[in-house]
C-alpha cells in the first residue's frame, strides 16, 4: 500500500480502491469510486488505533483531534468516505448513497489495514458518520473495542428538514425518485459559527465543506432514515458506547451569537432519548455550550469534550498509563 503526502501537513493518505461500487446517473463512467484513509505521517507507535469518520458534508481536517488521541496513546487514522472530501471526483454526486451499507466496503478496507499493526480498535465518528459507524459496528461483532459517537443522528426526526417534509413523504419519494433534491434552506449559520473567514475559529476547505452545503437527494436521505429505524429496533452493539451531544438546539432562521454554543443541526434531545437503543453498554454525555461538531466548540467546551472522552476510553479501553491528552 502506498502512502502519499496528504493535503494536510504532517499527514499521508491512500486510496481505497472501490470496484464494486455502484455509479449513480450521469456520473462519467471513466472517473473512480474511492475512499481514502488518512494518518499522521509518523511511525505506528502504539498497537491501539481510532479511526474517525466524518458526517455530512464533511472530511477529515481536525488535526487538534488527533493530537489528543496521539497523546491519549492512540495510533490516529481518518476516512473520507466515498464521494466526500479527498474522495470526491469530477461528476461525482457529492455525499450520495442509498444505502449506508455500501459504506462497510472502506470500513473494512480500513480496518483490515488498522489491523496489520494494531490489536484494538476504537471507532469515532460524527454526526451521519456516527449513524453508519454504529450501524457497521453492530454487523461487525468483535471488530471494535469501543465506539465514541459525536452528535450521531439516531432519529428520524433529529433535523429541521425532516422535520419540516415527514419521514412517510421522503420514504415514498426516495424509493420512486432518489436522485431528486430536496430544496433546503441553508442559511449559513452553522459555517458563520466555524468557519475563520466567517468570525469562526477553523480554516478548513469550503471546497471540501461546502456552504451553502451541496444537494440533499431524496434518496440519501431515505437511506438514513432506514438506518434510523435499525437503530429504533436496537443495534445490540456489543463494545462500549459513548455518545456525546450539546445541551441545547436551535433551529433559529435569523442569526445571533448564542448560535456559536448550540447545535444547529440535529435535535440533541432525540440524539440522547435514541442512544440507549444502540448497545449493551452506553454512556451518555451532555455538553454546555456545545456546537455541532462538539471538537470544533470554544477551547474550554472541546476540553471538557476530550476529558470526557478520555474518561471513558481509560475506563473500557486498554491505554497507556503514562500518556495524557495535551492541554486545550
Amino acid at each position: 500500500m502506498r502512502w502519499d503526502p496528504d493535503l494536510l501537513d504532517g499527514y499521508v493518505s491512500t486510496e481505497i480502491a472501490l470496484p464494486d461500487a455502484a455509479r449513480m446517473p450521469d456520473e462519467p463512467p471513466d472517473v473512480e469510486v474511492v475512499a481514502t484513509l488518512v494518518r499522521r505521517d509518523e511511525p505506528r507507535r502504539s498497537r491501539r488505533a481510532v479511526l474517525y469518520v466524518h458526517g455530512w458534508n464533511d472530511y477529515f481536517f481536525q488535526t487538534h483531534l488527533a493530537d489528543f488521541w496521539a497523546a491519549l496513546g492512540f495510533d490516529f487514522y481518518a476516512l473520507d468516505l466515498r464521494r466526500y472530501g479527498r474522495s470526491a471526483r469530477r461528476g461525482h454526486l457529492r455525499g450520495f448513497t442509498s444505502d449506508l451499507g455500501e459504506y462497510d466496503e472502506e470500513l473494512d478496507a480500513a480496518a483490515r489495514v488498522i489491523a496489520a499493526d494494531h490489536d484494538v480498535l476504537v471507532v469515532m465518528g460524527h454526526s451521519t458518520g456516527g449513524l453508519v459507524t454504529a450501524l457497521w459496528a453492530a454487523r461487525r461483532p468483535g471488530r471494535v473495542d469501543a465506539l465514541v459517537l459525536n452528535s450521531p443522528w439516531l432519529d428520524l426526526q433529529g433535523s429541521a428538514l425532516v422535520r419540516a417534509i415527514g419521514a412517510p413523504v421522503i420514504d415514498a419519494l426516495g424509493a420512486r425518485s432518489p436522485y431528486a433534491v430536496l430544496r433546503a434552506a441553508d442559511p449559513g449559520h452553522y459555517a458563520r459559527a466555524l468557519h475563520l473567514s466567517l468570525e469562526g475559529e477553523w480554516d478548513y476547505d469550503l471546497d471540501m465543506k461546502l456552504s451553502p452545503g451541496p444537494p440533499i437527494r431524496v434518496g440519501w436521505l431515505r437511506a438514513v432514515i432506514q438506518g434510523q429505524r435499525r437503530v429504533a429496533a436496537g443495534l445490540d452493539i456489543e463494545a462500549p458506547v459513548l455518545v456525546l451531544a450539546s445541551t441545547r438546539t436551535s433551529f433559529a432562521r435569523r442569526w445571533s451569537e448564542d448560535l456559536r454554543v448550540v447545535d444547529t443541526v440535529l435535535d440533541v434531545e432525540q440524539i440522547a432519548a435514541r442512544s440507549v437503543r444502540l448497545g449493551r453498554c452506553v454512556t451518555v454525555v451532555r455538553v454546555e455550550e456545545g456546537v455541532h461538531d462538539l471538537v470544533l466548540s470554544a477551547p474550554a467546551v472541546r476540553a471538557h469534550v476530550f476529558t470526557e472522552i478520555e474518561r471513558f476510553t481509560r475506563g473500557y479501553v486498554s491505554v497507556s498509563s503514562s500518556s495524557r491528552p495535551p492541554a486545550p
